[in-house]
């Protein structure tokens, strides 16, 4: 039995692009769902068993209607090819008001073959062509919901926290307790698990963050543990695995490092409960690059401008979302000129920030012995030297220098 789990898609993301001359659709939004085709894709090439989204297909909590129709065209592919797809809840796909439909309810409504809705703490029995396969559905939980109940009435947010937290710990062992041990399960949430290194997502949380342990969901009788809701693809627990797919695309510098993609897993439901995970490999995307180059100009530089460029040559700018952060002396700021700059960087998508930081120099301090007895020459000598000027340029200056000071030295 196979699976691809994958998660927050953020359909609607559109920093960083400009309008595809095309298509008239942000660049940013065909980014995004190159990324998702690749896993319908390998989805429908590799005839997997299931698909498994754990949540956020969209940026907005009310999605526009062109975002909801590229998500639910990529959905129906693969329900039409008879390849079925569980679809957690996450924050991204919740209405501001309680009682207003979910973005992804409409696949329930609809009544869609083979397209099963994990809006509700439940378990579900899902039909696969390799079998039966156990989901223990955890979508995002509401903290609304817990604020209205007699027993947290009154109580801070972080109370209230962690009343989500125990409450939703004990249901998880409970659910987990009563499945079928001849049936292969699998866990699927939009939820933070302790341990999880976050990203950028931080600043696209909508509220704050409950957090289970990751012993809450790391339970024997589960064979996978698929996660959605923070950025970075990771695996927190090996037996069993407890794995975070990931975004499909990079939402800004703070994922520039970090691989893009899905998970495959297969389970072989011959084995016994919880040792059935046969293998699993994480599967990058094209995801589109992030780059930033920074450049530290020293003191005296001759050539501060052909710095900038000599590190902008150095790297593969075509197609990047790119931002080049200088950092120079002040005196020699009005050396980088922007539009050199831009033109280096014209093989770039987007070009994200040009910053220059002035960098404060240390003044070079002379005992009181010193101030006394040296002399203007060695005094700029010195000051040179300190400014980490280079050798011919500093001779240079020294010999100005003199020719000046033979000039206006005082007669006698």
């Amino acid at each position: 039995m196979r699976l691809l789990h994958f998660s927050d898609v953020h359909i609607g993301v559109e920093n960083y692009g400009r309008p595809d001359a095309a298509t008239g659709l942000s660049t940013r939004l065909l980014d995004f769902l190159r990324t998702f085709d690749e896993v319908v894709e390998h989805a429908l090439e590799n005839r997997v068993d299931l698909v498994v989204f754990c949540g956020d297909a969209y940026k907005s909590r009310d999605p526009n209607q062109t975002h909801q129709r590229e998500f639910a065209k990529r959905i129906a592919r693969l329900a039409a090819a008879g390849v079925p797809v569980f679809l957690v809840v996450g924050n991204h796909d919740m209405p501001h008001i309680v009682n207003r439909a979910t973005s992804l309810e409409i696949f329930r409504t609809l009544d869609v073959p083979g397209i099963y809705t994990g809006d509700t703490f439940a378990t579900h029995v899902v039909k696969t062509a390799s079998g039966p396969l156990q989901v223990i559905s955890l979508p995002w939980i509401r903290r609304g919901a817990f604020l209205s109940r007699e027993d947290t009435q009154g109580l801070s947010p972080e109370e209230v926290n962690k009343a989500i937290e125990e409450s939703l710990t004990n249901a998880v062992r409970l659910k987990a307790e009563a499945l079928d041990p001849s049936i292969p399960a699998i866990f699927a949430g939009h939820v933070s698990v302790s341990e999880a290194t976050t990203g950028s997502e931080q600043s696209m949380m909508l509220g704050r963050d409950h957090v289970l342990l990751k012993s809450a969901v790391a339970l024997p009788m589960l064979d996978y543990v698929a996660l959605g809701h923070i950025h970075r693809h990771q695996v927190l627990n090996t037996d069993p695995m407890v794995v975070y797919s990931g975004s499909l695309q990079r939402v800004d510098f703070g994922e520039e490092k970090d691989p893009k993609g899905f998970c495959v897993v297969d389970i072989d439901p011959s084995r016994p409960s919880g040792r059935r995970l046969a293998d699993f490999r994480f599967q990058e995307v094209d995801a589109r690059r992030f780059l930033t180059i920074a450049v530290d100009i020293p003191a005296g530089a001759s050539d501060p401008m052909e710095l900038v460029l000599k590190a902008i040559r150095k790297q593969d700018v075509s197609g990047t979302v790119v931002r080049v952060l200088i950092k120079t002396p002040a005196e020699l700021e009005g050396h980088i000129k922007e539009p050199e700059i831009r033109a280096a960087l014209s093989g770039a998508h987007y070009i994200a920030a040009i910053s220059k930081e002035s960098k404060e120099q240390a003044r070079t301090r002379l005992g009181a012995a010193n101030q006394k007895a040296i002399d203007p020459h060695d005094a700029l000598d010195l000051y040179l030297k300190s400014r980490n000027i280079a050798e011919d340029r500093r001779k240079a200056l020294m010999q100005h220098a003199e020719r000046l000071m033979g000039d206006t030295a005082p007669e006698g």
